[in-house]
C-alpha cells in the first residue's frame, strides 16, 4: 500500500499491437530508426529509464514475431486477440494488467519521440488523483494533447471500461476534462505519430 504522502509506483503501458496498415511495413513496433534500433526497443528504454517500476506491453499483429524483440527484463507481455478492432480493446487489456495502487503511464509504441526525459516529466508534474498528458504546442500556440498519459490509480479501471473501438482513452478524457493536466513537453518532442509515409519523410527515415 502507499502512503498518503508517497506517490504511487508507474507502471509503463505500451500499446503495440497495430499492424501499420497504412504504412505498409508491418508492425510499426519493429520499424528502426537511423540509430538501427527498432520502435519497440526504443520505447521500453524510454519506459524504464524515466522511472517505470513495471512495463505491460500489448502486442497483437503479428505478436509471435514482435514479441521476439521484447527484450526487457521483468517486462509483461499480453497478447490482444481483437486488437484489429482498435486501440481500445488494447488499452483495456493493458490496463487491466497495472496492479491496484499503482498508476498507468500509456505510451504508444509509433510515436518515435518517446524518451526517458519525456515521461519523467510527465511523472514530476503528475498530482495525486488527477490525469497528466503530455501537451505539444501547435501553430497558434495552444497544446494539443498527445501521449504519453498518466493515469492516477482511481481512474484506471474507468478508463479502461471506457475504451472501444480506435479511440483508446478519448472518450473517458473528454467526459473528465477537468481532471486532466496538459504539461507542455514541445521541447522534448512534437508528439508526432508514425501512421504514413509522409510521416517517416518528415523526419528524414527511409
Amino acid at each position: 500500500m502507499t502512503s498518503p504522502n508517497e506517490s504511487p509506483p508507474v507502471v509503463g503501458v505500451l500499446l503495440a499491437a497495430g499492424a501499420g496498415s497504412r504504412l505498409g511495413r508491418g508492425p510499426k513496433a519493429l520499424l528502426r530508426n537511423p540509430n538501427g534500433q527498432n520502435l519497440l526497443g526504443s520505447a521500453l528504454a524510454a519506459l524504464r529509464d524515466g522511472g517505470c517500476t513495471r512495463v505491460v506491453v500489448v502486442l497483437g499483429a503479428e505478436a509471435t514475431r514482435v514479441r521476439e524483440q521484447v527484450n526487457e527484463p521483468g517486462a509483461t507481455v499480453l497478447i490482444n486477440e481483437l486488437w484489429a478492432t482498435g486501440m481500445g480493446s488494447s488499452l483495456a487489456l493493458g490496463m487491466g494488467a497495472v496492479p491496484d495502487g499503482a498508476a498507468a503511464l500509456v505510451a504508444l509504441v509509433d510515436q518515435p519521440g518517446l524518451s526517458a526525459a519525456l515521461v519523467r516529466r510527465i511523472a514530476s508534474e503528475h498530482r495525486a488523483g488527477r490525469i497528466t498528458a503530455a501537451g505539444y504546442r501547435r501553430d497558434d500556440a495552444s497544446l494539443r494533447r498527445g501521449h504519453p498519459v498518466l493515469f492516477a490509480p482511481e481512474h484506471i479501471r474507468a478508463a479502461a471500461a471506457a475504451a472501444s473501438g480506435d479511440v483508446g482513452a478519448r472518450d473517458y478524457l473528454a467526459a473528465n476534462r477537468e481532471l486532466v493536466d496538459l504539461v507542455d513537453c514541445s521541447d522534448l518532442d512534437t508528439g508526432l505519430d508514425l501512421d504514413t509515409v509522409a510521416d517517416l519523410e518528415a523526419l528524414g527515415w527511409k
